[in-house]
C-alpha cells in the first residue's frame, strides 16, 4: 500500500525564514525520484532548486507561482510505492502517519537533503494529509472592518511570518479583517499586499449623512498620485535592511586619489597577448588588493561591539559588487590572498555568470571580509559606496578614461582612474585608510611595486 508523505519547505540555511515559489518542476501526477528537483524557489540570498527526499506519486502541491512560503510549510504530498497517480484516501492518509512512526524506516526514501531538513527528522514534522480533496484556495478578500453579518474572529490570528504583521502595521490593516488564502486559513503576504491594493483602489460610495466638507483652497496643490507600489521582497529587500543597517551602525568615512592606470592597462594587454589564460582588468586590481590588505590588515576585519572588540581576520574573502537582472549582489572569492591573478580571473567569471543566470548560492553571496566595487562599468568616475556590513571597508573603482596628465614632467594624454575607499573609522584612522588607498595608487601607476611584494 502507498505512503503518503507531506514534503515541507525546508530550512535554506543563513537564517531564511521564508521562500517564494519561482517555477514548479513537478505536476500533480508526475513520477518523482529520490532527490529530483521539484520547485525552484528564490530567497533574500538566491534562487535554489528543492529537492524531495521521497520518490513516488505527486499527490498535491501547496503554493502557487509568485507565493511565499514561510520555512516548514507544506510544499507537495508524495505517494511512495505508488507507480501510477492515485486519489488521497482515507487509508493512505492512515498510510501516512505509520510511515511517520515505526514504519517510516520502510519508506523509500533519501537523507538530508538540504541544511535544518531531512528524511530522518522528527515525526512530528510531519502532517496527517487530509482524507477528501481541497479545493483551490481563494484569493484573500478584504472585510467590512465593521461587518454587520460576520462576526468577528476569535483566537489567535493566523499569521506566520513577522514581516506580514509587519507590513500590515504599516498600512494600517487589521489581519483580524483578512480571510487567509493559505493552508487552514494562514494569512500571506500576497493576502495582505491585494488588500493594500484594493484599499487604495477603493472609492467611497456617495452618503447624504456625511458632514460637509470645507472645501481646500484653491491654491493648495492636489496629492501627488501613487502610480505603483513595489514590495521590498527577495534580493531587493535584502540590501535595502543590509544598508539600512550599515548606515545605522558604522561611523565611515571616505578617502580618493585619482591614478595614472596607462602602465597597468599595457601590463594587462602584454600579458593576454602572450597566450595563456586571459587576465580580467578586476582580477587585477583584486590582486593589488590582497596586496594592500596584507600591509595594512587593520581594513580586513569586524566590529563585535558586544565585546567591544575590533576582530581581525587571517583570510581575505573578497566580494565583487555586481549588477544582475535580480538586483545588486555581491559572490565572494574565498581565499582571494592565495589565488593568483589567474585563478582570479576564472573564479570572478565563474561567479559572474552564476549571477546573471541565477545561480548563485547563499554559500556564493555571504562571508565576505573586503569588497570591490568596480562602478566604472556604469560609465561614472566616483562614487562613495555604502560599507557592506559586517565589513570594514569598501574599495571602488570608477571608469578608466583618457584624460590630461602631468606624466614625467610633461603633460601628456593618460587612462586615468578615479580610486575611493570607504571605511569603518571604529577600525582604523585617516593615516592607515590613506596609507593603504596610496599603495593601491601605486600599484595601478607602477605594476612593478606590486612584483616586488610577492
Amino acid at each position: 500500500m502507498a505512503q503518503v508523505l507531506e514534503f515541507k519547505l525546508p530550512d535554506l540555511g543563513e537564517g531564511l525564514t521564508e521562500a517564494e515559489i519561482v517555477r514548479w518542476l513537478v505536476a500533480v501526477g508526475d513520477v518523482v525520484a529520490i532527490d529530483q528537483p521539484v520547485v525552484e524557489v528564490e530567497t533574500a540570498k538566491a534562487m535554489v532548486e528543492v529537492p524531495c527526499p521521497y520518490g513516488g506519486v505527486v499527490t498535491a502541491r501547496y503554493g502557487e507561482e509568485g507565493t511565499e512560503l514561510p520555512v516548514g510549510s507544506p510544499l507537495l504530498t508524495v505517494a511512495v510505492g505508488a507507480s501510477e497517480p492515485a486519489p488521497v484516501s482515507v487509508s493512505a492518509a492512515a498510510g501516512s502517519d505509520a510511515a511517520s512512526g515505526a514504519g517510516a524506516g520502510s519508506a523509500e526514501t533519501s537523507g538530508n537533503v538540504l541544511v535544518g531538513y531531512g528524511t530522518g527528522a522528527p515525526a512530528a514534522r510531519r502532517r496527517r494529509v487530509r482524507p477528501v480533496a481541497q479545493a483551490p484556495a481563494a484569493p484573500a478578500v478584504l472585510v467590512d472592518p465593521v461587518p454587520a453579518s460576520v462576526p468577528e474572529r476569535s483566537g489567535p490570528v493566523p499569521v506566520i511570518s513577522p514581516l506580514v504583521r509587519r507590513l500590515a502595521r504599516q498600512n494600517g490593516l487589521d489581519l483580524r479583517a483578512l480571510a487567509g488564502s493559505g493552508r487552514d486559513g494562514l494569512i500571506l503576504r500576497c493576502d495582505v499586499e491585494l488588500a493594500i491594493e484594493r484599499i487604495g483602489q477603493a472609492v467611497p460610495a456617495p452618503s447624504t449623512t456625511a458632514p460637509e466638507r470645507t472645501p481646500a483652497p484653491a491654491s493648495a496643490p492636489a496629492p501627488a498620485g501613487v502610480s505603483e507600489r513595489v514590495p521590498l521582497r527577495g534580493v531587493r529587500g535584502a540590501v535595502a535592511d543590509k544598508l539600512s543597517r550599515s548606515r545605522r551602525e558604522i561611523p565611515e568615512a571616505t578617502c580618493w586619489v585619482d591614478a595614472d592606470a596607462t602602465e597597468l592597462m599595457a601590463a594587462r594587454t602584454a600579458a593576454n597577448a602572450a597566450g595563456g589564460p586571459k587576465i580580467s582588468l578586476i582580477a587585477l586590481l583584486a590582486r593589488i588588493c590582497t596586496a594592500a590588505l596584507a600591509r595594512f590588515p587593520e581594513l580586513n576585519s569586524t566590529v563585535d561591539m558586544e565585546a567591544r572588540e575590533i576582530v581581525r581576520l587571517r583570510d581575505v574573502h573578497l566580494g565583487f559588487a555586481a549588477q544582475t537582472e535580480r538586483g545588486l549582489v555581491v559572490p565572494v572569492v574565498r581565499d582571494a590572498q592565495h589565488r593568483s591573478a589567474e585563478s582570479l580571473s576564472t573564479e570572478f567569471a565563474r561567479l559572474t555568470e552564476a549571477g546573471r543566470s541565477g545561480k548563485l548560492t547563499p554559500g556564493d553571496l555571504t562571508g565576505g571580509t573586503f569588497t570591490l566595487n568596480n562602478y566604472g562599468v556604469f560609465g561614472v568616475d566616483g562614487s562613495t559606496p555604502i560599507i557592506n556590513q559586517p565589513e570594514a571597508a569598501m574599495l571602488g573603482i570608477g571608469r578608466i578614461v583618457a584624460k590630461p596628465w602631468v606624466h614625467r614632467g610633461e603633460l601628456a594624454v593618460r587612462q586615468v582612474v578615479q580610486l575611493s575607499l570607504t571605511f569603518d573609522h571604529r577600525v582604523c584612522d585617516g593615516g592607515t585608510a590613506g596609507g593603504f588607498l596610496r599603495y593601491v595608487a601605486d600599484c595601478v601607476e607602477q605594476p612593478a611595486v606590486l612584483l616586488r611584494t610577492l
